[in-house]
């Protein structure tokens, strides 16, 4: 390992050895409290959806369950990331590869997810007659590993190719981050490339179903009321797609920090993975379900009720 006095990669930064000190405990307690806290509301929101069937038979709340099931397998992997390398506990490449191929994966999903939900208002609202057969629950079942299969073709890539390549790669414990995995140039300029793509086509996709949406809500045939309520909807995604697109420049950020001294690159890195990579993930699911009249009741009494579930009957 370089020594800290001189220059190091943001790989070698990562695995340097900080001393444990209340400051540090105080950062672990808080990381550790938040992960935990929005894990637990996210699965009371499922299982809130679980809760009323009306919930499994409509494609927007099959969508809305499936970006809580991503947003809490990635809260929870990223959870496990932090703890191992807070812990300076090392993996074989080839676990790190399978964690950081989940937690790459899962980042790459949640645009995705919101570019399917902003399809299904725009057909509910553009298309209201052939809605009930364009999205219906087996389509929309479908479209989930379609969206999977899509998330993980960017770091999947870079593990095959190492793999078929170098095989032996995969044998050598190392702290786990995603720069740990990264031996090739050609690697991080394809990651910027294919995320640069994905945020881009999803925002224009957002900004296509939120026009059409626009148009059809001044036209005299439209039901105002329920265009009016797609229309909040897209631009919740758009500030859903908003907050994931905060969390595709922590590796920019990443970059810049370690170009500052060490002592002021722990603390950057810090408020870096706190504010620009946990935060938007917490609030997202959680904004979008406040925000929905008939999920919101259900919700708040099972919430309020510490998960007793006997106050809740569905219908």
């Amino acid at each position: 390992m370089a020594n800290a006095s001189g220059p190091m990669s943001v790989a070698e930064m990562q695995a340097f050895r900080i001393a444990i000190t209340d400051e540090r405990i105080f950062k672990m307690f808080l990381i550790l409290f938040t992960h935990i806290l929005f894990i637990y509301i996210n699965i009371l929101m499922m299982v809130t959806l679980r809760s009323k069937s009306t919930f499994g038979e409509t494609a927007r709340y099959i969508l809305f369950g499936h970006m809580l099931f991503n947003d809490t397998l990635h809260l929870g992997v990223g959870l496990v990331l932090y703890v191992l390398g807070a812990f300076y506990i090392t993996l074989m490449r080839a676990a790190c590869a399978f964690l950081v191929l989940l937690s790459a994966t899962t980042f790459t999903i949640a645009p995705l997810n919101l570019a399917v939900m902003s399809l299904e208002r725009y057909v509910a609202v553009c298309f209201p007659l052939h809605h009930c057969q364009l999205a219906t629950p087996g389509r929309t079942r479908l479209a989930i590993p379609l969206v999977w299969a899509v998330g993980c073709i960017n770091v999947l890539t870079d593990v095959c190719v190492l793999f078929l390549g170098e095989p032996a790669f995969y044998l050598a414990p190392t702290v786990c981050t995603i720069e740990q995995l990264l031996v090739a140039p050609w690697q991080g300029t394809k990651a910027l490339a294919l995320n640069t793509l994905l945020f881009v086509s999803v925002a224009i996709l957002i900004l296509f179903t939120y026009v059409a949406i626009l148009v059809e809500a001044r036209s005299a045939s439209s039901d105002k009321a329920s265009t009016h309520k797609a229309l909040k909807t897209v631009l919740l995604h758009a500030f859903q797609l908003g907050l994931s697109l905060m969390s595709f420049v922590y590796v920019f950020l990443e970059s810049l920090a370690s170009q500052l001294p060490f002592a002021v690159y722990g603390q950057l890195r810090f408020l870096n993975f706190f504010v620009v990579l946990i935060l938007p993930r917490c609030l997202s699911s959680l904004v979008y379900g406040l925000r929905d009249e008939a999920f919101k009741p259900l919700f708040k009494q099972h919430f309020f009720f510490c998960g007793s579930f006997t106050k809740v009957r569905p219908p």
